[in-house]
């Protein structure tokens, strides 16, 4: 598409990954609305990028209502949607709490489907549209202490799977991008240690892919894409 025509929602806006995906696509200049549950950190990123907020939960289906809704009348319309927002706990199978497990279910497959399914009734009404979920390589095989992470986002890959089937028809294209470990203050929220930080992939490396996904001709299409460290542990 041609980015001087996208009006973008990208969720999980205010910090990492999906801030520097704003940030890139304003340069590029795509008009975009960040939003997230924390508003210091909204407004802030908001304020920095000049572009449009909403402060909402991913998770609450109230809200995300209200944030399309607020964002057709700000953005004059909506073609894109990147679903970003997630969180992360990683523990074993034994130590790994049932409330850690709903919250992963709750932001990162329940908040994907909620603004998913919201973008798709503007989509299908215009007969045009793009969704872009941000998976992870956790989306594709699992790994040790990521029971409930891995779960959460396979969830993903069949929701995008079911999308990308059903939307085709209207000219929407649906895709994932499936980071592998990415250096972001996502990493510290979850206890991860962090090292070898130098050959790890940056939030700005992921902002990449999802420009390539989005900018190449409407008449094509890139259903998946698995971004990952050259070599992460060199020493």
């Amino acid at each position: 598409m041609n980015l001087n025509e996208a009006k973008i929602i990208i969720t999980g806006g205010s910090s990492g990954i999906g801030y520097e995906t704003a940030k890139t696509l304003k340069a590029l200049g795509a008009s975009v609305l960040i939003t997230g549950r924390n508003e210091e950190r909204l407004t802030n990123a908001a304020k920095e990028l000049d572009l449009f907020y909403f402060k909402a939960d991913a998770a609450n289906e109230d809200e995300v209502k209200a944030l399309f809704d607020y964002a057709v009348n700000k953005l004059g319309g909506l073609n894109v949607l990147i679903n970003n927002a997630g969180v992360g706990h990683f523990a074993s199978l034994t130590e790994t709490s049932v409330a850690h497990f709903q919250k992963q279910w709750e932001v990162n497959t329940k908040g994907v489907f909620l603004a998913g399914r919201e973008a798709a009734k503007h989509f299908i009404t215009a007969k045009y549209g793009n969704i872009i979920n941000i998976g992870s390589t956790a989306a594709v095989r699992g790994f040790e202490s990521g029971t409930g992470y891995a779960a959460s986002k396979f969830a993903v890959s069949g929701m995008t799977e079911s999308w990308r089937a059903e939307l085709r028809p209207y000219n929407i294209r649906v895709a994932q991008v499936n980071p592998s470990e990415v250096f972001t203050d996502f990493i510290q929220r979850t206890g991860l240690e962090r090292k070898n930080t130098e050959y790890k992939l940056k939030a700005k490396h992921i902002a990449q892919a999802i420009v390539s996904v989005l900018s190449l001709d409407d008449i094509g299409f890139i259903p998946s894409l698995e971004v990952w460290s050259t070599n992460p542990n060199r020493n």
